[in-house]
């Protein structure tokens, strides 16, 4: 799989998200409570641009009338088209979850390599001439996609 940085972890706080273009897809990556998720933007409804949908979550009541919670806090993503909701970590349709999906891609926070980390090499026959490079040490947002 092909690994892409599409922002520092600072780029996108908590709720909420960046859409960016990988090898022609538009994906959503969206920060839910620290953790990061990446969905193709697309409904499989009627091909939306999901991703620019509202995020919320579930009012759910344990019988009608009954006393309700609100769960799922920031992980329900609606397709502004037609308002088919979709759970942010899972890709997962809320109203059929078991055949409606949408496409999810591995998603990690890495760092970049120091230098001493980059392996030991023989100095060569040739020298060039260097200069210092700074390097700040953030944390980049790394999405997977197959080639």
């Amino acid at each position: 799989m092909a690994k892409h940085i599409v922002a520092t972890v600072e780029e996108i706080p908590p709720g909420e998200r960046k859409i960016v273009e990988i090898g022609g897809r538009a994906i959503g990556v969206f920060n839910v409570n620290g953790s990061f998720y990446a969905l193709l933007n697309r409904c499989p409804h009627q091909g939306g641009p999901l991703c620019q949908g509202r995020v919320s979550g579930l009012l759910m009541a344990s019988a009608p009338g009954g006393e309700y919670t609100y769960t799922h806090r920031g992980e329900i993503l609606r397709c502004p088209w037609h308002g088919w909701e979709f759970n942010i970590t899972t890709g997962q349709s809320w109203f059929d979850p078991a055949k409606t999906r949408v496409r999810a891609y591995e998603v990690h926070v890495e760092e970049l390599p120091q230098p001493e980390e980059m392996g030991n090499h023989l100095p060569g026959p040739y020298t060039a001439e260097t200069y210092e490079v700074v390097v700040d040490e953030k944390q980049f947002v790394v999405v997977e996609v197959p080639g």
